[in-house]
Formats: structure tokens, C-alpha cells, sequence
């Protein structure tokens, strides 16, 4: 494999995926401890998320005030909120940047006295922007791929 580039902008590029990689982790931390007016600092004033479950769009928000309502409104559903982030691909140009995270979400209920999980498998593509001197999503395409429903045995 060649490599053109200089060791600097080496090094930058990978400061860069790690900022970028820190900034999806620390979204889906903050969405564990339902801390959704920090998560949508995460975000660019103007950002927008789309939700898609099979395929059909079922949520488009504008805006970190409608993202903050939406988020706090639906976690507020859930006992547990727990995300494990797995892959994440970034391409970077330049002040702007596009990623693929995978994702799987847990989110725990009560339902009728019994514990319910819903489970998800998530694919986000996500386009970021580097603005003061840090990364933040510009835009969220949350695709839903799967989803599971039980209850759990404690």
C-alpha cells in the first residue's frame, strides 16, 4: 500500500478518525444516561436525523431543539438505554466527513410487571462537520435493520 501523504497529515488524518469515532461513542453514552439536551451539543445547529425501520421513513427532525424534544420524548419510554457501538468507517474531506456506524441498541421496558427488550440492529450514515476546532453530525440516517422483542428472565 502506498501512501503519498506526509507523515503529519498521517497523523492528522488519524487524530481525525479517533475525534470522529470519540464523537459517536460519546453520542451513544450520552443516549445510555438519557442525556439528550448534551447529546444534541453533539450536533450542528441546523443537523438533521431521518429514522427508517424496513426500509420506510418513520421520523425526520430538523434542528438540535426537535432532535432534544424527540430524543427526550422516546427515551423516556425506556428503563435502560444501552448502545454497543461496533464498526465504524469514516471517509474525511477536508472540514467535512461522512461515516457508517453499526450499531446494536437495547432498550429495556415494563410492561404488565414483566421486563421488556427491545433490540435493534442499527446502520447510521452520518455526514459530520468540523466546525470550532471539533467534529459534530450534521446529519444522521438511522436505518433500522432488524428488530426483536421479548421478555426478559430475571
Amino acid at each position: 500500500m502506498q501512501n503519498n501523504k506526509s507523515l503529519e497529515e498521517r497523523i492528522n488524518e488519524l487524530e481525525n478518525v479517533r475525534a470522529l469515532r470519540d464523537l459517536v461513542d460519546n453520542f451513544s453514552i450520552l443516549a445510555d444516561e438519557k442525556e439528550v439536551w448534551k447529546q444534541t451539543e453533539l450536533f450542528t445547529n441546523d443537523a438533521s436525523v431521518e429514522s427508517y425501520v424496513n426500509g420506510e421513513l418513520t421520523s425526520s427532525l430538523k434542528g438540535t431543539k426537535e432532535i432534544g424534544e424527540a430524543f427526550d420524548g422516546y427515551l423516556a419510554n425506556f428503563e435502560t438505554v444501552y448502545h454497543s457501538n461496533g464498526q465504524h468507517v469514516v471517509a474525511i474531506n477536508g472540514n467535512k466527513a461522512e461515516g457508517t456506524l453499526y450499531c446494536r441498541v437495547d432498550l429495556i421496558s415494563s410492561e404488565n410487571g414483566k421486563k421488556i427488550n427491545n433490540n435493534s440492529a442499527v446502520s447510521y450514515k452520518d455526514e459530520y462537520v468540523y466546525e470550532n476546532g471539533r467534529w459534530l453530525i450534521a446529519k444522521r440516517t438511522s436505518n433500522f435493520v432488524w428488530n426483536d422483542r421479548k421478555e426478559l428472565n430475571q
